[in-house]
């Protein structure tokens, strides 16, 4: 049978085993301390100001306001080109000329097939128009350096700024806009003042003295007028004449 054990037994115990003992396992925390730099005055400390943290919550928000609006423009434009595509109405990207945009022109792709060629007529007789007046500035240029009076080069720089951009907006627009959508209330707004270009092309390759002042105008008048005193200048009006 097992006995019970007596509880007034001595124990051995080593008293030194265990100050031993004790003495190594006190040393630990020390040790690790020690080993890897907890609780030296020489450790490096890193601050992080709560300036520098404040101003990026900061600037996060500014950027996150930023967006939201952004989008909040992005959907007010698409929705107002949106109304206006329903309306019928269409936003035109100015393309031409290239290196200067300043009007909208697609025939190839915005006039039907069977009307191009016509409109590219039209288009060349438009370059035409704005050819003449510029050759007619150049040509009034040389009369005036001749002797033929600065009245007469303000009028030829009258005439220039105000027919380019007239022609097109009195009959090249209407009749492009015509052809893209086969309108003929536009039709006949084209043919009404092409008659008009016509007969101004007419007057203007004439040149009478009683319309038009003096030489502004290279007309053949004009330029018969000036061979008598000019053979170079009157040259120079017969071949605008010749081009017209």
């Amino acid at each position: 049978m097992s006995r019970d054990p007596n509880p007034f037994d001595e124990m051995d115990v080593n008293p030194f085993a265990t100050s031993a003992a004790s003495g190594s396992n006190s040393r630990l925390p020390t040790l690790a301390s020690k080993a890897f730099g907890f609780g030296n005055k020489n450790d490096a400390t890193v601050d992080i100001p709560l300036d520098t943290v404040n101003d990026a919550k900061k600037r996060e928000k500014e950027l996150a306001t930023w967006e939201e609006n952004l989008k909040r423009r992005e959907m007010d434009i698409k929705r107002r080109e949106d109304a206006l595509t329903r309306a019928g109405v269409t936003i035109e990207e100015k393309n031409w000329p290239p290196f200067f945009p300043i009007i909208h022109h697609d025939i190839a792709k915005e006039i039907p097939v069977h009307a191009q060629r016509l409109q590219y007529l039209a288009f060349a007789s438009w370059l035409g128009i704005l050819l003449c007046l510029s050759w007619n500035v150049i040509a009034v240029i040389v009369c005036w350096i001749k002797g033929g009076g600065v009245k007469i080069f303000f009028l030829a720089i009258i005439y220039a700024l105000l027919g380019c951009p007239l022609s097109y907006v009195l009959w090249y627009r209407p009749l492009y806009r015509a052809m893209r959508t086969d309108s003929a209330l536009k039709f006949g707004w084209f043919f009404l003042f092409y008659l008009i270009h016509v007969g101004f092309c007419i007057l203007a390759a004439i040149a009478p003295p009683i319309v038009f002042h003096g030489k502004s105008l290279t007309g053949i008048l004009a330029a018969i007028d000036t061979f008598s005193d000019h053979a170079l200048v009157g040259r120079v009006y017969m071949y605008f004449r010749g081009h017209e």
